[in-house]
C-alpha cells in the first residue's frame, strides 16, 4: 500500500503527459489539415474528407486507449459539431466501448460491499457477463422469489480513475480557453464542466434507476413498448438490478421474420414511440443503437440501458415549434430569427449568408418527395454548417438529431421503404400548434401574418413621412452597411499584405543565398531568422484569403 502511494504521483504525471501529447497532436492536425499546401496534388474536399476520416479513427482509438472517462468524453464531443469537423463527430457518434470483463470474484466482492445481507436474495448468478463495457458489466441472475433479473455492476476502482482524468481535462480546457485563437467562440471550460457533471452522474446508478423508472412510466399504457422495472431494494450507487426481458436483437431481421414478427411494423412502432418521447414527454432515450433495443415474442419493442437519456426543456420545445412552423411556411428570415432567439446563431453577425444556407437546405433537403435518409442528410448539413461558423447548437438539440438519425438507420435496416417524415407529420403539426388549441392555429397564424402585413402597408406613408421629418431635424441617424463591399475591401488589403510578404520572403531568400555563397556563409542564418515570423504572417494571410473565397462560393438566393 505504501509503495503504491509513493509511485501514485509519478503515475499521475505520466498519464497527464500522455494525455497532453494527444491533445497537442489533435490541435496540430486540426490546423495542418486546413492548409491547402499540405495536400500533394492540390486541395480538394474529397482529400480533406479522407484525411479527416483517418484522423477521426486515430482519435477514437486514443480515447478508447485512455479508458472510461475519455470514451464518455468522446461520446459527449460527438454532440458538439461546433468544436470538431463533421467527419470527426460522425466517427465519435459510433464510439462503443468493448473491453474485457473483470473477474467474477470482483463481482461477488462488490455485491457484498454494496448490498450486505441483501445478497442472500440473489441466486444463480451467472459467472459470464451478458455484456461488458468500460463503465460496468451485466450479469444475469435469479432471485429467491423466482424473479429473473440482470445486475449492472460498476467496475472496481472506477471513481478514482475518473476523478484523475476529469482533473486533467479541466487543466487542458483552461489552457485552450486562454489561447487567443483556440478559445475564440468556444467555451472549453464550460464543456469540461459539463463533461464532469455528466460523467460523475453516470457513476451513480441510482440516477439511472430513476431515469429508467420515469421512462417506464411514460409507456405503461402502451403494450407495444416494454421497459424493465427496477428492483430498488437490490440497487445502490454501484449496483443496478432490473427485470430480465428476453428479446430478439432488433437488427436480427431473419430471426424476427422466423418468429412471425413483421419488421416494418416494429419500425413503425419504434418511430411512433420516439416521436411521443420528444413531442409529448420531452424525455427520450438518447442512445438507441441496436445493442440497446430488442423485440419480444409478441412484437413489442424493448428498451435497455438508461445511462444516456435526453430531455427537452419547455422553452426549447416552444422554440422548436416556432422553427417547425417557419420551415412549413418556408420563411427563411423567420427561421433565422428563431435560431438567434434560441442562441443557435450569434446575434452580432451578418445573417445574410445564414439565410442563404437556410434557403439551400429548404430547396435540397426539405422539398418533397423526401429522401428516406432525410435526417442523415440534415444532420450532415448541420454538422458541416456549425464547425468554424457562428453557430452554437444546443447540446440537447444535437442529441435529439443524433438519436432520431440513429433510430432512423435502425428502422431502415428493418424496412428499406421506411420514411420517418411520413410518420412524423402528425407530430410536426402538434409541434406547430403547441402554443394553441388545435390544428386551425396554423391557418390562424397565416391570417395574422396577412393582417399584420396589411396594417403595415397602410401605415407605411405615415411612417415614411415621420422618418423623413426626423432625418431633416437631425434626430435620426442613417447607417449604411455594405457587406459585400466590406469583404471585397478586406480581401484587397489582405492580398496587398500577402504580396508584400511574398516580396520580403523572396528578398530574404536571395540575401540568404548570396551570403551562403560568400566567404562567411554563417551570416546566411540572419535573413533566414527574419524570414520565419514573416512566413507565419504569410500563412495566416493565405488562410484568411481562403476563408473569404469559401464565403464567396456560398450559393446566393436569386430573390
Amino acid at each position: 500500500m505504501i509503495f503504491w502511494r509513493l509511485i501514485d504521483p509519478f503515475r499521475r504525471c505520466i498519464r497527464a503527459l500522455s494525455i497532453w501529447i494527444v491533445v497537442l497532436r489533435l490541435i496540430f492536425f486540426l490546423w495542418f489539415d486546413n492548409l491547402a499546401w499540405s495536400y500533394l496534388g492540390g486541395f480538394t474536399k474529397e482529400r480533406l474528407r479522407l484525411r479527416q476520416e483517418v484522423r477521426a479513427i486515430w482519435l477514437k482509438s486514443e480515447l478508447i486507449r485512455f479508458g472510461s472517462a475519455f470514451i464518455k468524453l468522446g461520446q459527449l464531443l460527438s454532440a458538439r459539431p461546433d468544436v470538431l469537423p463533421s467527419s470527426w463527430v460522425l466517427q465519435l457518434a459510433d464510439l462503443q466501448d468493448k473491453v474485457p470483463p473483470f473477474t467474477f470474484t470482483a463481482v461477488q466482492g462488490l455485491l457484498e460491499d454494496e448490498l450486505g445481507s441483501r445478497c442472500a436474495e440473489i441466486i444463480d448468478l451467472e459467472p459470464s457477463p451478458l455484456a461488458a463495457a468500460s463503465l460496468a458489466q451485466v450479469h444475469r441472475a435469479s432471485l429467491r422469489s423466482g424473479r429473473q433479473v440482470v445486475l449492472k455492476i460498476q467496475r472496481p476502482g472506477l471513481e478514482r480513475v475518473f476523478r484523475l482524468d476529469l482533473e486533467i481535462m479541466q487543466q487542458v480546457a483552461a489552457v485552450l480557453q486562454r489561447h487567443p485563437k483556440w478559445g475564440l467562440g468556444r467555451d472549453w471550460v464550460g464543456i469540461a464542466k459539463e463533461c464532469r457533471r455528466v460523467l460523475l452522474r453516470e457513476l451513480d446508478f441510482r440516477i439511472e434507476a430513476q431515469y429508467a423508472a420515469r421512462f417506464r412510466q411514460q409507456f405503461l399504457d402502451d403494450q407495444r413498448i416494454q421497459v424493465p422495472s427496477i428492483i430498488w431494494e437490490l440497487s445502490s450507487r454501484r449496483i443496478l438490478c432490473l427485470d430480465y426481458l428476453q428479446g430478439i436483437k432488433i437488427n436480427d431481421k431473419a430471426s424476427l421474420i422466423a418468429s412471425g414478427i413483421d419488421p416494418s411494423k416494429v419500425a413503425e412502432v419504434g418511430a411512433e414511440s420516439y416521436l411521443r418521447q420528444l413531442v409529448k414527454f420531452g424525455f427520450f432515450h438518447a442512445d438507441p443503437h441496436p445493442g440497446n433495443l430488442a423485440v419480444s415474442e409478441d412484437g413489442a419493442l424493448i428498451f435497455y440501458d438508461f445511462g444516456m437519456m435526453g430531455s427537452i426543456s419547455e422553452a426549447l420545445r416552444s422554440r422548436i415549434g416556432n422553427m417547425v412552423r417557419a420551415v412549413a411556411l418556408r420563411d427563411a428570415a423567420g427561421l433565422v430569427d428563431e435560431l438567434q432567439a434560441s442562441g443557435v446563431v450569434q446575434m452580432d453577425i451578418d445573417v445574410g449568408p445564414v439565410r442563404r444556407l437556410v434557403r439551400v437546405m429548404f430547396k435540397e433537403a426539405l422539398t418533397p418527395p423526401f429522401d428516406s435518409n432525410v435526417l442523415d442528410k440534415l444532420s450532415g448539413d448541420l454538422y458541416d454548417l456549425v464547425y468554424g461558423q457562428p453557430f452554437r447548437l444546443p447540446v440537447e438539440l444535437i442529441f435529439v438529431m443524433r438519436a432520431l438519425s440513429t433510430f432512423e438507420g435502425v428502422c431502415r435496416s428493418l424496412d428499406s421503404s421506411f420514411n420517418l417524415i411520413d410518420i412524423a407529420k402528425p407530430y410536426f403539426l402538434a409541434f406547430m400548434t403547441s402554443s394553441g388549441s388545435g390544428p386551425n392555429d396554423l391557418i390562424n397564424e397565416l391570417g395574422r401574418q396577412v393582417g399584420a402585413l396589411s396594417s403595415r402597408a397602410a401605415s407605411l406613408p405615415r411612417r415614411l413621412d415621420e422618418s423623413l421629418e426626423r432625418l431633416e431635424q437631425g434626430d435620426l441617424q442613417l447607417q449604411i452597411r455594405m457587406g459585400e463591399s466590406d469583404r471585397q475591401l478586406r480581401r484587397m488589403v489582405n492580398t496587398q499584405h500577402a504580396i508584400g510578404h511574398s516580396i520580403l520572403l523572396g528578398s530574404l531568400g536571395i540575401a540568404a543565398a548570396l551570403l551562403g555563397a560568400s566567404s562567411r556563409p554563417v551570416w546566411a542564418a540572419l535573413p533566414l531568422a527574419f524570414s520565419f515570423p514573416i512566413s507565419l504572417g504569410w500563412i495566416k494571410l493565405q488562410m484568411k484569403l481562403r476563408r473569404d473565397r469559401r464565403l464567396d462560393r456560398m450559393p446566393r438566393s436569386s430573390s
